[in-house]
């Protein structure tokens, strides 16, 4: 029997269906409440008023591969097909207008807007998010290159290189929050490199309550860690270093057992109590 041709295409969503689809996830009244808590509402009309400006950041994501200028109309054109009005004579205005205009509203909205409406999103029936009642959260990090600039590798830094050599690209690192279910990042922080995982992963932690729990790999244990999670009610689940033993107190009939992390010297002056911890220990089954 002869193989049907078999055509594959990507879908193709119109300006009109998408601007619908930001409206829905963020209300106009939120990207309001942000300009006026940053205070970058102009005083003055402009062609490119901030709450445009907020839309054609957000479309730019939506439109990764087109220029400023061909997303500003494709944003432009959903609005007019959702029946409002731009005016007869708008123009597109040209890249350098549309670079102050961004300039202007600065990174403080956007930063806001974030922390106003991501959230974890999961519920009951999604697939893998909830174990035993605990919505299931993890941290981690990693490094992104960034434009090649004098003014970027200062505030971001490069990674090491051989001697008399300098790496391609300046970097920054990015440690995010991500609900497990959905895949979605509800905190986030970006640092110049040379700054390490535990540190901003530590202040992620601002964005973590009671009923669930948190996951990290070896990188990210330390006391510091286990107590800054413990003190928000929130249950964790974390990798250990191969170097890294703990005594069996109590030996549970599942195989895991209980014991005690404790504080390092900075930490033990400050008073800092030892903590009880179940280590699971991880059965390797060799293959015969």
């Amino acid at each position: 029997m002869p193989f049907k041709k078999l055509l594959l295409e990507s879908p193709k969503l119109k300006s009109k269906e998408i601007f619908k689809a930001i409206e829905i996830a963020i209300p106009s009244t939120a990207i309001e409440a942000a300009i006026l808590k940053k205070k970058v509402k102009e005083k003055r009309h402009r062609g490119l008023p901030s709450q445009l400006v907020v839309c054609l950041i957000i479309a730019m994501s939506l439109w990764s591969k087109d220029s400023m200028r061909d997303v500003l109309k494709n944003l432009i054109d959903g609005l007019t097909e959702v029946g409002l009005k731009t005016g007869k004579y708008w123009k597109i205005p040209c890249k350098a207008a549309i670079t102050q205009a961004r300039q202007r509203l600065g990174a403080g909205v956007m930063t806001q807007l974030f922390h106003q409406l991501v959230k974890p999103m999961a519920t009951v029936e999604t697939v893998g998010a909830f174990l035993n009642g605990l919505r299931i959260i993890a941290i981690d990090g990693t490094c992104l290159d960034i434009p090649d600039s004098d003014e970027n590798a200062r505030v971001f830094g490069r990674p090491g290189s051989r001697p008399g050599t300098r790496a391609a690209f300046p970097k920054a690192r990015l440690v995010i929050l991500v609900e497990a279910g959905t895949h979605l990042i509800f905190d986030a922080l970006i640092c110049p490199y040379k700054i390490g995982e535990r540190v901003r992963a530590l202040r992620l932690l601002r964005s973590v309550t009671q009923e669930m729990l948190l996951m990290w790999d070896r990188g990210l244990h330390s006391y510091a860690m286990v107590e800054a999670t413990v003190s928000k009610g929130c249950d964790y689940l974390g990798r250990i270093p191969s170097n890294v033993k703990f005594t069996n107190e109590t030996q549970q009939k599942d195989g895991s057992y209980l014991s005690f992390i404790y504080p390092p010297g900075k930490f033990r002056k400050k008073g800092f109590p030892p903590i009880k911890i179940r280590v699971i220990v991880r059965i390797q089954v060799k293959k015969t």
